[in-house]
């Protein structure tokens, strides 16, 4: 599920194989709102479980971002999560921070 919160999307629950489809298109649909220059905070906190198709969801996000000419930054990544994106050896594409 994605919930919207001023500049701030919280992600939450399952991103998996079942539901990455509509997480992505829901998040380029709120990133295709935004003004150039604007930028979106993508909260990753309440996120339960994942499998590596989050990563690719995250990267059409950041695609989506830029072609937009908005920054995007993600926060609260999970460890399954930052680990995913160590494998997959994207971390320079997608950086998380601990704290917004």
């Amino acid at each position: 599920m994605i919930r919207r919160e001023g500049n701030t999307i919280h992600v939450q629950g399952i991103v998996n194989a079942h539901n990455v489809v509509d997480l992505t298109q829901q998040g380029i649909v709120q990133l295709e709102k935004e003004l150039e220059g604007s930028r979106v905070r993508i909260d990753l906190q309440q996120i339960t479980e994942v499998d590596s198709t989050a990563v690719s969801m995250l990267l059409e996000w950041s695609r989506a971002a830029n072609q937009n000419r908005c920054h995007l930054e993600f926060f609260h990544s999970p460890a399954n999560l930052k680990s995913l994106i160590q494998l997959y050896g994207v971390a320079d594409m997608i950086e998380t921070q601990s704290n917004p």
